[in-house]
């Protein structure tokens, strides 16, 4: 399989469908836009069943996403979007850059959720961007409410989905794509790279900040939230 694209922790194969793609996840766990980073035995498989998983119970939703199976344990087959260069972050309990940057209170619950939309490009450190700074840059602001409301949306059924296996989503990264047609939909992972998970009515993590903060073993809290999910 031909790599189109590889990432820090993710590798982008064509398929003989030219609508679609694998993405392989790799056994490698970074920080700090990819400064430091480690090779975990088995970590891609987990943060691809966990994404298979999340994406599945999206689209019995009423999600659309780029996922439409997992032919391999480490792979997931998705439809071929061009990725729209947005990070979108839906925050619910106040922690990480928006402590450090502002004087908000680590813990504050956000209601509804904050979202944030940031560029994403490791080269200018993904920084935080404005509505008139995306206008200026040419974003289709009509576009920038549909990214907000399917945010709403997703974080809404990821909330009642971690809910239920005693988990609290403290905040998650979204990215977005566009299919050949013309389709906006949800691309990338959800995993627990991605989002900051504190056990119930904690703070204690179950997520990246493990590795980030050298405080915990994330295979461990990887496979008990599989584990719960399944």
């Amino acid at each position: 399989m031909k790599e189109l694209y590889k990432g820090k922790v993710k590798t982008i194969l064509e398929t003989e469908n030219p609508d679609e793609i694998f993405i392989r996840f790799e056994d490698k766990v970074t920080c700090g836009n990819g400064k430091q980073e480690t090779h975990i035995p088995g970590k891609g498989t987990i943060n691809c069943e966990i994404s298979a998983i999340l994406f599945e119970k999206l689209y019995h939703l009423g999600i659309k996403t780029h996922y439409i199976d997992r032919p391999e344990s480490n792979i997931m087959r998705c439809r071929k979007v061009d990725i729209i260069p947005l990070e979108v972050v839906v925050r619910n309990i106040a922690t990480g850059s928006i402590i450090r940057e502002t004087t908000i209170q680590e813990g504050t619950r956000f209601y509804p959720e904050l979202i944030e939309f940031y560029l994403k490009d490791d080269s200018k450190n993904d920084p935080l961007l404005t509505s008139d700074r995306m206008n200026m840059m040419g974003y289709d602001m009509n576009n920038i409410r549909l990214f907000k409301g399917m945010a709403h949306e997703i974080n809404t059924m990821l909330k009642q989905i971690f809910d239920s296996i005693d988990i609290d989503l403290v905040d998650f990264k979204l990215e977005f794509g566009l299919t050949s047609k013309g389709e906006i939909i949800l691309a990338d992972e959800i995993s627990p790279d991605g989002c900051r998970l504190w056990r119930k009515g904690t703070t204690e993590s179950m997520d990246k900040d493990l590795y980030r903060k050298n405080t915990g073993n994330i295979m461990e809290a990887y496979q008990q939230i599989l584990a719960q999910l399944k």
